[in-house]
């Protein structure tokens, strides 16, 4: 390299700046506008680069980046799976080492192309490939869409609106597109005027865009219809949650806050995925005792719950979400997008060892489809756990004609690292794409509430006992472009990027 300080640096010391920069971009440091700088000195590392040495840099690149996010996997595993240190660093190091293919393919296309394309081409080029592989990641083998770039931005409203339209690939697209305006400004050794105006222009068009969704929507906002919704962290440390000896206390906990929350006129009472550690559909002990929470009134509540049922006479487990109200059982959800190795193993021949990593959960089979619940004559639909992080998912609930969102959660597996800070402020993307209130019920935290405009109302620390009622809109609005069309924005990019690639074999030709 021959780019200022940059030269005087090894190249390792650059990518793991670089990465670090772009961990703390995302929670629990929030520093969001690191982001839009922190994958130029990757891009300048590569310039230069060819084939297998483009790829390494970005293979090592995103070994250092996940480690910082996903660090606390290790400790899940460890603990709650009863692998030893040593193994759980294992895993951990193979799921890392996987995603990490991911920015090694996009240094080896951006190396590929940047030798090929003129700079306003590769201007473009380059965040479309960088969406393109995100949108994989998402989508590839079970999917696992962890903070990508975009996330990092959750703070920043007035950009962030824009998913209704193009969903968290939006943001995406525009970190990466100023971190490719500042990488070939100081590539090339000039002033970009032509390449600078453009970005500008497009940055100026979305954030006129927010502000101006901001104000419609909360404006909107103020005529829908509200209910109070009660939500109740329990708090159940993840050493007693599924004693049987503690059962009773625990359904003690909870009765006790709820009906607190009743007399403060909650209409809607939220508890956290598998607040109930039993088969709540079939227990003649506990069952009776959390109807009797709601006798006399018309509140209903929504708890997480193991389920089961008979498939050809041989048992099926669930991991559920049951709608109550006095009278029984009015509707219930099966989770869908089961969490690998952490409620299933797949290709279970292949991993025959990973089998003891289920045993803290159970080996769950997946929902069949997204089920709405019904409040009368309001829908609702609930996402469980990290469901949340699959925007297509989580939209067709609000398809279906979900007017407001629940998303139940047990994070006391990842301790207090940073994995509850970064899994709650994906969930706001989800409440922007589709316009809808998000409630959010976590045991251990972090419990809250966003708004359809990405406004975190509610956000309760962690391991605190608490209960508290928030007053949500009922959607009365349509259904936003990303609701109705999904995730043609990232599909774009990948049309496009494939197409950028077969032009210049072709034009090699």
């Amino acid at each position: 390299m021959r780019t200022g300080y940059l030269t005087r640096l090894p190249g390792k010391t650059i990518l793991f700046s670089s990465s670090l920069c772009l961990v703390l971009a995302f929670p629990p440091f929030d520093i969001e506008f690191l982001a839009w700088i922190s994958v130029v000195p990757l891009l300048l590392i590569v310039r230069d680069k060819k084939g297998i040495s483009a790829f390494v840099s970005g293979f090592i690149w995103g070994i250092s980046f996940f480690t910082g996010i996903l660090y606390w996997i290790s400790y899940a595993v460890k603990v709650y799976g009863s692998i030893p240190l040593f193994g759980s660093i294992i895993i951990n190091a193979i799921l890392i080492a996987y995603l990490s293919i991911y920015p090694g393919l996009f240094t080896l296309g951006v190396a590929f192309a940047k030798r090929r394309l003129r700079p306003l081409h590769c201007l473009f080029f380059i965040p479309s490939l960088w969406v393109s592989l995100e949108y994989i990641r998402g989508h590839a083998f079970t999917g696992f869409p962890w903070e990508l770039i975009g996330y990092s931005q959750y703070k920043f409203l007035t950009l962030i609106q824009i998913s209704d339209i193009s969903g968290v690939y939006g943001a995406s697209f525009l970190i990466i597109l100023v971190n490719a305006l500042i990488f070939l400004s100081i590539s090339e050794r000039r002033f970009k005027l032509k390449e600078t105006v453009s970005v500008f222009l497009i940055l100026g068009i979305v954030l006129i865009y927010g502000k101006v969704k901001i104000n419609t929507v909360e404006k909107e906002i103020k005529k829908w219809r509200q209910l109070p919704v009660g939500i109740v962290q329990g708090n159940i440390d993840q050493d007693k949650k599924w004693n049987r000896e503690y059962q009773l206390n625990t359904v003690k906990i909870y009765s006790r806050e709820s009906r607190r929350l009743i007399k403060e006129g909650a209409g809607l009472l939220i508890w956290p995925e598998t607040a109930t550690p039993f088969y709540l559909q079939s227990n003649e002990m506990y069952y009776p005792m959390v109807l009797d929470i709601l006798k006399g009134s018309t509140v209903r509540l929504l708890t997480g719950s193991p389920a089961y049922g008979f498939f050809n006479r041989k048992p099926r487990y669930f991991n559920s979400a049951f709608l109550l109200s006095y009278h029984g059982i009015e509707g219930r959800y099966d989770k869908i997008h089961l969490v690998p190795f952490g409620e299933y193993v797949p290709l279970k021949k292949l991993f025959f060892f990973a089998g003891r990593l289920v045993e803290g959960v159970g080996d769950f089979s997946s929902g069949e489809r997204p089920t709405l619940l019904q409040m009368g004559k309001v829908g609702f639909g609930v996402v469980i756990c990290y469901e949340a992080l699959f925007p297509d998912l989580f939209r067709r609930f609000v398809k279906e004609g979900g007017r407001f969102m629940l998303n139940i959660t047990n994070d006391a597996w990842f301790g207090r690292s940073s994995a509850p800070y970064q899994h709650f402020s994906q969930t706001v993307f989800r409440s922007v794409e589709n316009r809808v209130f998000l409630i959010r019920a976590a045991n251990t935290g972090i419990s809250g509430v966003v708004s359809p405009v990405g406004d975190i109302v509610i956000e309760t620390p962690l391991f605190k006992r608490l209960s508290f009622i928030s007053a949500i809109g009922l959607k009365e609005i349509k259904d936003t472009f990303y609701t109705r069309h999904g995730d043609v924005f990232a599909l774009i990019n990948l049309l496009f990027s494939i197409s950028v690639f077969f032009v210049i074999r072709k034009g090699k030709r």
